[in-house]
Formats: C-alpha cells, sequence, structure tokens
C-alpha cells in the first residue's frame, strides 16, 4: 500500500532547512551530515522536498501505527539524490486524527 494521499502530503520547508539540513540541530545533524552527502543543501531545499515526495508515491508504506492523535506511516526505499546515488532511508509520516492529509515527520538513512 503507499502513503494515503501522497500527492498531497505536506513538508514544511523549516523541517528541512531547519532541522534535515542544519548541521546545528542537536537530533538533525547527523542526518543533515548524511543528506548533504547525498547532495542535497539548504539553499535548494526543494530538492529534497521533491525527492521525498516521489519516495511516498515510488515506494510502499513498510509499518502502520495507530494512536489516539491519528496514524504513523512509515515507507521504506531508494531515494534520488543530487549526486546520483540512491541510498535507502526511511520516511515517516503523520496523518492526524478526522484529517486525511499526511504530515513529513522524519527521515534518515537505513
Amino acid at each position: 500500500m503507499k502513503l494515503p494521499n501522497h500527492e498531497q502530503a505536506t513538508i514544511p520547508k523549516a523541517k528541512i532547512t531547519k532541522y534535515l539540513l542544519s548541521t546545528t540541530h542537536r537530533r538533525g545533524r547527523n542526518k543533515a551530515r548524511v543528506f548533504m552527502a547525498l547532495g542535497f543543501t539548504a539553499s535548494d531545499w526543494h530538492a529534497l522536498e521533491t525527492a521525498l515526495q516521489r519516495h511516498t508515491a515510488e515506494h510502499e508504506v513498510r509499518k502502520i501505527e495507530d494512536s489516539q492523535f491519528g496514524t504513523r506511516y512509515t515507507v521504506e526505499g531508494p531515494i534520488q539524490t543530487p549526486n546520483g546515488r540512491t541510498p535507502t532511508i526511511r520516511s515517516v509520516w503523520f496523518i492526524e486524527r478526522g484529517e486525511t492529509v499526511p504530515r513529513f515527520v522524519t527521515a534518515y538513512p537505513l
């Protein structure tokens, strides 16, 4: 199964520029090193946004977790990168209870 409504998934700019591509973010800095080594940059943050959206369209959901707040979806598979490498990553998405649009939570290499 694909991420429900993956074509509408939202990824806030700050989640990419101030987290996934931030070398100073406490939790994101290690992810930033990896994503930057793959050619992603904060100045061209849309490249990572597009790659993550494509990731949900191309790969199946591997895990679904329900909570009182909504449903968390985990998607795994290769991602297209600016430097041409295709590492496997895990991306995590959340759909709040009563909503239909997935919101990006995090991503990291496997």
